[in-house]
């Protein structure tokens, strides 16, 4: 007795052959769209086709093909086309004979090619490329980089239909770019570049929301004393302090002694230089020191200082991965024993420090999709989204030591500054109004300012994007008085 397997003939049973007996199995269910049709089908669809751009032509509103076609069982889907073909008589398309019957053959599905691309409407390119970020993304993160390699391909082709001027085809470049150098191990992008800076500062918010609110927190803090030393611990380009010089020249009372300390490289010696030039010429007391490295042994605070520390979206690069020590807690431990009577924080509200690649990935994509949006409503085109491609490319091809950009949201600062013995302290009204009155100089109307337990969220369209926030040791250390404004 032979055996039989799925797939092969039996003398006993009689094969299905034709695509007549096909057409009886389905009308015996109860279907009426039969296979055989489908030939026919095809040729109705271009002869309706042709009747729609013939209406279109003619000036016929659309309502004129369907104000009189019958709604038939969907499933006979060629008498559905011929209800609405006979509506119409504005053209006649050539006709054409109706093809063999389709064999009945099961095919794989072809590889995506570039016309398959061609054919898709932007808003589905775009659709279709989120999709491959995430599959690639997912792929890398199951070390399946053959995969990984072939989606970058295919978003590679896919791109240019998508259009990288703007929208998710602008970020996409960015993060498709990141991929394929986390694949190939090429380096990352060039270090920063001050013009690129200089136009990320003047293009967006983000930075002069950061200063303004920190710089109001220091001022208020330093109300009615003579000795001040403000530690800056990523002093970058010194954009943020001419203000808040300007504001203690100001004060009632004549401006105290300012001694400041950044760290940095020693190529910015020259930011140190312009401002001792600029508080010269409004008359303040000033004093600079470069450091660069943060090191408890080399700084000096001087008997009688008032410290203020500062740090600008540079706490998040002494983090690890979650549950692995790191710098963090020294150097927390550091700030608090240098006793300032405020430190000012500003971050990136984000989640980029999560350990799983896809999960990190995830974030940091809808995460910059939101910046990127923002930007292009006050700098269209490209430009300011450059200076932020070598915080992707950190996000998106490094691991261990080598991934700096480790940003987490404002919750996870509060608990951490909770266990380092410090104390929030609420921004004031003035910050506040200071702050909004900073986003009417920017004209998308997506910007918002939201005060969040006493500190200062910058949102887009409601997506928290930066928070400012400021503390004290909490040991006799008093929340200071109003001391006037920041200006910007």
């Amino acid at each position: 007795m032979g055996e039989s397997s799925y797939g092969q003939e039996s003398s006993a049973n009689k094969s299905i052959t034709t695509s007549l007996e096909i057409d009886g199995l389905l009308a015996g269910v109860g279907y009426a769209i039969r296979p055989s049709d489908l030939p026919h089908v095809a040729e109705r669809l271009e002869k309706l086709d042709s009747a729609i751009i013939a209406a279109a032509a003619a000036g016929l509103p659309p309502e004129f093909l369907c104000s009189g076609a019958v709604h038939y069982n969907p499933s006979d889907l060629a008498a559905w086309v011929d209800s609405m073909s006979m509506l119409t008589s504005l053209s006649s398309p050539p006709i054409h004979p109706a093809p063999a019957p389709w064999p009945v053959q099961i095919y794989a599905p072809a590889p995506l090619s570039t016309p398959t691309v061609d054919l898709l409407a932007p808003e589905d390119a775009g659709i279709n490329l989120v999709h491959l970020l995430m599959s690639c993304a997912d792929s890398i993160h199951r070390d399946d980089h053959p995969s990984a390699a072939n989606l970058i391909h295919e978003m590679q082709i896919l791109l240019p239909r998508v259009g990288t001027e703007f929208g998710i085809g602008k970020v996409g470049a960015y993060f498709i770019d990141a991929l394929d150098r986390r694949l190939r191990s090429r380096p990352s992008p060039p270090a920063e570049d001050e013009i690129l800076y200089h136009y990320f500062y003047e293009s967006s918010p983000y930075l002069r929301f950061a200063h303004l609110t920190a710089n109001q927190a220091i001022l208020e803090s330093f109300n009615g004393l003579d000795r001040v030393h403000v530690i800056d611990l990523n002093l970058k380009h010194g954009l943020q302090w001419p203000a808040l010089i300007q504001a203690l020249a100001l004060r009632p009372g004549g401006p105290p002694f300012i001694r400041l300390t950044g760290f940095g490289p020693p190529a910015i010696c020259e930011v140190g230089r312009r401002l001792a030039d600029f508080a010269r010429s409004v008359n303040v007391p000033f004093a600079f020191t470069l450091l660069d490295e943060v090191q408890p042994n080399l700084l000096r605070v001087e008997p009688g200082e008032t410290v203020a520390v500062n740090s600008v979206l540079q706490l998040h690069q002494f983090l690890s991965d979650p549950g692995s020590p790191g710098p963090i807690d020294s150097v927390l431990s550091w700030v608090k024993a240098l006793r300032p009577r405020i430190v000012t924080v500003v971050e990136q509200e984000a989640d980029h420090n999560r350990p799983g690649f896809l999960d990190r990935f995830t974030e940091a994509l809808f995460y910059y999709s939101t910046v990127f949006d923002s930007l292009e409503s006050a700098a269209p085109g490209a430009g300011p989204e450059v200076y932020l491609q070598k915080e992707i490319c950190n996000i998106v091809c490094c691991d261990g030591e080598e991934r700096v950009e480790r940003h987490e949201p404002l919750a996870s600062w509060r608990a951490r500054f909770g266990r380092a013995g410090l104390w929030p302290v609420p921004h004031g009204s003035s910050a506040f109004r200071q702050a909004s009155m900073l986003l009417t100089l920017f004209s998308g109307e997506g910007y918002s300012i939201e005060e969040v337990e006493g500190c200062l969220t910058l949102s887009w369209h409601g997506r928290a994007v930066i928070s400012t926030s400021a503390w004290h040791c909490g040991d006799g250390v008093d929340a200071p008085p109003l001391a006037g404004n920041i200006c910007f």
